[in-house]
C-alpha cells in the first residue's frame, strides 16, 4: 500500500463552491480506477473547523503502486496541473491499514497527522507504538478507515483516519470529505505491512 496526497492552497477569498462543483462533476471518474484503494476528496475552508486556509487536498491509498504511477503520469493528473499548476505530491510507504466499525458508511471527514521521528528515536519502536495506537483507533465508533504510513526520507509517520461524520477534535489537520472513490478498498492489505 502507498499513501499519497497533494494540496492545492487557494486564495483566502476563493469561492470553494468551484471545488465542490469540480468534485461533484468529476469525482466519480475514479470510482472504477483499477489499483486505487481509496481516494478521499478532501477540502479545508478558511475559518471552518479552525482552518487558516482554503485548500483542495485529496488523499489516496493505493493498492497498486503501478496504478499510482499511471495516475500521476496520465490524463487525470494533467487536469490538476492544467487547472492549478503542478503541486508537490507527497507519498509514503504504507505500514498499517484497518477498516473501522463505520467502513460501510459514507465518510464525512478525515484527519491527517504527521509525527516527526527525531534522531534519537528508534524507527521500528516508533512504528510499532504507532501501529498499536492505530489498532485501538480502528475500533472507535465512527471510524471508517485508518492508515499509517512512513516517509523514510524525512523520518515522519503520517496518521490518516477517515470518519463517518465530523472528525473529533484532534492534534491533526481536519478535512471535509466531498466524495469517496473506493474501487479497491478490499484490496488494501489489512494489519501491519512488514
Amino acid at each position: 500500500m502507498h499513501a499519497m496526497q497533494y494540496t492545492v492552497t487557494l486564495p483566502a477569498d476563493y469561492d470553494m463552491a468551484i471545488i465542490r462543483d469540480r468534485v461533484r462533476t468529476r469525482g466519480h471518474l475514479l470510482d472504477t480506477c483499477a489499483g486505487l484503494g481509496i481516494k478521499a476528496y478532501g477540502i479545508r475552508e478558511r475559518g471552518a473547523d479552525g482552518s487558516p486556509v482554503n485548500q483542495y487536498a485529496p488523499f489516496y491509498l493505493w493498492a497498486d503502486p503501478l496504478a499510482m504511477n499511471r495516475f500521476l503520469l496520465g490524463d487525470g493528473f494533467r487536469g490538476v496541473i492544467r487547472d492549478f499548476g503542478r503541486p508537490e505530491v507527497r507519498h509514503w510507504t504504507g505500514v498499517h491499514h484497518e477498516r473501522g466499525p463505520s467502513a460501510g458508511a459514507v465518510p464525512g471527514s478525515f484527519v491527517r497527522r504527521t509525527q516527526v521521528l527525531d534522531g534519537a528515536t528508534d524507527p521500528a519502536t516508533a512504528v510499532a507504538e504507532a501501529v498499536a495506537g492505530q489498532r485501538r483507533l480502528a475500533r472507535t465508533d465512527g471510524v471508517h478507515t485508518t492508515a499509517l504510513a512512513l516517509d523514510p526520507r524525512h523520518w515522519e509517520l503520517m496518521h490518516f483516519t477517515l470518519w463517518e461524520g465530523t472528525a473529533p477534535e484532534s492534534d491533526g489537520e481536519r478535512f471535509e470529505v466531498l466524495h469517496l472513490s473506493a474501487p479497491g478498498a478490499g484490496q488494501l492489505p489489512t494489519g501491519a505491512h512488514w
